[in-house]
């Protein structure tokens, strides 16, 4: 019997095939799909944000299309297949749960649990040769979440502060910097200073136990929700934003946030 996956690879086979397949899909690689394999990525996170989860599964169904995708693209180029990269998941999921499906035993909690995981997963990229800390930390991730990974994996060595107050100590002397830069006219320094500002950002969000992509994510609603109660009240008024002025639109946006909170 065909299982949904066998025909979603047959799919792929046919959209990728030199004669009858599309032309749009054999014309891609491993560098022009990994684009749209964030944003499915992504897709599923807004779905479970807005707790759609109709969506969810079908934008779940997207991002395992991606997985298919790249898994053909291999198969043709004689690299691996589809159930080369099943196998290797079940191999590392049994790998790394030795308390589950080994004879080790289970650690205290959850957070002890998830320390013996990261201790296996140092093993593994020794076993690699990935001998630096930060040697297999995704140049590809969100610039913050890698941010927030890269920390974390220095302090798990003991490269970091003690607690969140030299972090504050930090992005005080940061911020500070980056005015500096500005007064001085100096854009290019004032750039490297925002990065140097968002980094201890991201290590304070760490610090938190905030995943920093998470809680920038929720600001950026926040900020949709507020501006579209904005441009909501001014319409009433049969007015747009543009034919309004700032102190207006402040007044708009904190009785916006006042709403909230009732």
């Amino acid at each position: 019997m065909t299982t949904p996956i066998d025909r979603l690879n047959a799919i792929m086979a046919r959209l990728r095939a030199p004669v009858g397949g599309c032309p749009w899909d054999m014309e891609q690689t491993f560098e022009t799909i990994a684009p749209y394999t964030l944003e499915e990525a992504y897709e599923v996170a807004d779905a479970i944000e807005r707790k759609d989860w109709t969506e969810l599964k079908s934008e779940l169904g997207d991002l395992l299309f991606q997985v298919v995708f790249h898994a053909r693209m291999a198969e043709e180029q004689g690299l691996f297949v589809f159930d080369d990269v099943a196998e290797a998941i079940a191999d590392k999921l049994e790998r790394r749960h030795p308390h589950v499906f080994g004879d080790e035993a289970a650690k205290a909690d959850g957070a002890a649990q998830k320390a013996r995981w990261e201790d296996i997963k140092a093993a593994e990229r020794a076993a690699k040769a990935q001998h630096g800390v930060l040697d297999d930390v995704p140049v590809g991730l969100p610039a913050l979440a890698r941010a927030a990974k890269l920390t974390k994996r220095a302090a798990r060595v003991g490269f970091d502060w003690p607690s969140t107050d030299e972090v504050f100590d930090k992005l005080h002397e940061e911020v500070a910097e980056l005015r500096a830069e500005i007064a001085a006219g100096d854009l290019d320094k004032a750039k490297g200073e925002v990065g140097d500002l968002l980094f201890v950002v991201a290590n304070l969000a760490r610090k938190l136990g905030v995943e920093p992509e998470d809680a920038l994510r929720g600001s950026n609603a926040k900020f949709v929700r507020r501006f579209g109660f904005i441009e909501a009240e001014l319409a009433k008024a049969g007015k747009t934003p543009e034919q309004s002025d700032l102190a207006e639109m402040d007044g708009l946006w904190d009785a916006a946030k006042a709403a909230e909170r009732a």
